[in-house]
């Protein structure tokens, strides 16, 4: 068995050239995207999702960050987890409403109760039975549907690459969480 080295992110001084211009963006904000810059196209193609999926979507800010809340937690991200209580906070969602993203289904409201029973249907068998489906159909039209799949899709492949690199939380992160602690889950 051979020792894979880790991957941290990277630093302004070592960052791809064929990204420069991306530097200043989405891409040099976090440490998830300073993480996938090792693979300068991967990261360059992943942009256009990313403006869809994190700015235009029809679920909505708050509709949103829930999909990413229970994708992350299903995933087992503390990352993905993390840093979206912070964006889940800055769009309205309070602290209990947050924490219950991470419990059952019946712990919910009706609407937060079917965002993350979509994607447990979408973790657990692939697909989304006929019933979720038109219940999201019905709240967020066939858009919404596509989009709780492109969300959970694009953030278990973010949460992928964060568990499987050990990627650290960003300090602007981890301090405002010191400052404003969130109930222990």
């Amino acid at each position: 068995m051979t020792d894979c080295p880790t991957l941290s992110p990277i630093t302004d001084d070592e960052w791809p050239e064929e990204l420069a211009d991306m530097l200043d963006g989405f891409a040099g904000g976090l440490n998830v995207y300073r993480t996938m810059a090792h693979h300068p196209a991967l990261l360059r193609a992943w942009a256009s999702l990313r403006d869809h999926v994190v700015n235009r979507t029809v679920l909505g800010q708050q509709g949103s960050e829930v999909v990413i809340l229970r994708t992350g937690h299903r995933l087992g991200s503390r990352y993905e987890w993390a840093q979206h209580i912070l964006r889940a906070r800055k769009c309205g969602l309070a602290d209990e409403r947050i924490a219950s993203i991470a419990e059952s289904v019946e712990a919910m409201s009706p609407e937060d109760a079917l965002l993350a029973r979509a994607v447990d249907e979408l973790y657990d068998t692939a697909r989304l039975r006929s019933d979720t489906r038109a219940a999201l159909t019905a709240k967020f039209g066939i858009e919404g549907v596509f989009d709780v799949m492109a969300t959970v899709g694009f953030y278990s492949s973010l949460g992928f690459i964060l568990n499987t690199f050990d990627t650290p939380l960003d300090a602007e992160a981890q301090a405002e969480l010191d400052a404003d602690p969130f109930p222990r889950r």
